[in-house]
């Protein structure tokens, strides 16, 4: 049995150092080197080892002794809008419902000094009529009233929070106040909401821009306004600023508006409805910088406020270092 099993042993050595043999003549283990050190291959065995997800540069053989992992793929900074010119007041549509009549001309072509960048917030959002909504499109939650609720991820708060995330993309640090100012009563939300601003402006004097962020509400025979603009082949709500004039200071609030609005059309044409001014304050005294801005209205969608609400935060970012 011995002699047997040694004769095997023998010739399956022979038959296997044949077939290294023939392997080798026909270039094989070559092949599978270089397959194993390509760096798709590379990447995909240490993820099978490690977990991590990594990429290798092409420039080197994979495992070679000076191979080293190339930097991740940077996200692409965003497109910052290009500035329009500010000495055209016809650029932007009023709606004069004051008693004012203001220089336009010349409160459009005034240079806005500020720096929105840098550690310190300098804008503030927040939401008078913090529960408004939106026309339901399948979203199952509860309204407290007709276009009203509070699920957060349907009402205002949802918006402004896009509008701080985007603003952060563009190193612009905002703050969100989520009171609730119009519900349990919807009486007293604009005395509600003036005691936040004034608290937010007091702990934060770098505050330079205050956007009240509502949306509009108009029922007609159709029924609720729908608000209709096109975002990059979508379907978007439109933008609507609202200027108080019953105070002191009003024209430093409209000089920013109108800056505001021209950029919104240049950067999106149709974005937006007339800008409106009316015999109020909307809070506006607290800050040549407060602005109220209506996005959308009942008859939209939540999606179609939302991308609205995106080219509102990008403007502000156009505008984030001030106009010559």
């Amino acid at each position: 049995m011995d002699q047997r099993h040694q004769a095997l042993r023998v010739g399956l050595s022979a038959i296997l150092c044949a077939l290294v043999f023939r392997l080798f003549s026909m270039g094989i283990p070559e092949k599978v080197v270089s397959w194993l050190t390509q760096p798709d291959t590379a990447a995909f065995l240490t993820y099978l080892e490690t977990g991590r997800n990594v990429r290798f540069s092409p420039s080197l053989e994979a495992f070679s002794p000076d191979f080293v992992e190339s930097p991740p793929a940077s996200a692409p900074e965003p497109t910052q809008a290009a500035l329009p010119s500010f000495s055209d007041p016809e650029s932007v549509e009023i709606y004069n419902a004051s008693a004012k009549q203001p220089d336009m001309a010349a409160l459009l072509a005034k240079p806005l000094t500020w720096q929105l960048r840098g550690e310190e917030p300098t804008v503030l959002i927040l939401h008078t009529h913090t529960t408004e909504s939106y026309t339901k499109t399948g979203q199952d939650y509860r309204e407290t009233a007709s276009w009203r609720t509070l699920a957060e991820d349907y009402n205002m708060l949802s918006v402004g929070q896009l509008v701080v995330e985007v603003l952060a993309e563009y190193g612009i640090t905002a703050l969100q106040d989520r009171s609730l100012h119009d519900y349990p009563s919807y009486n007293g939300s604009y005395t509600d909401a003036r005691k936040s601003i004034r608290e937010y402006l007091e702990e934060y004097p770098s505050i330079a821009l205050v956007l009240d962020l509502h949306r509009d509400a108009s029922e007609g025979a159709g029924g609720q306004l729908r608000t209709v603009a096109s975002v990059e082949g979508q379907t978007a709500a439109q933008l609507m600023l609202v200027l108080g004039t019953n105070h002191e200071d009003y024209e430093e609030n409209l000089s920013l508006a109108l800056k505001l609005h021209a950029q919104l059309e240049s950067q999106c044409p149709g974005i937006t409805r007339p800008l409106q001014l009316r015999a109020a304050r909307f809070n506006q005294d607290l800050s040549p910088g407060a602005l109220l801005v209506e996005v959308g209205a009942a008859g939209n969608t939540h999606a179609e406020a939302l991308l609205a609400a995106r080219e509102l935060a990008k403007a502000v970012a156009a505008l984030a270092e001030g106009t010559q």
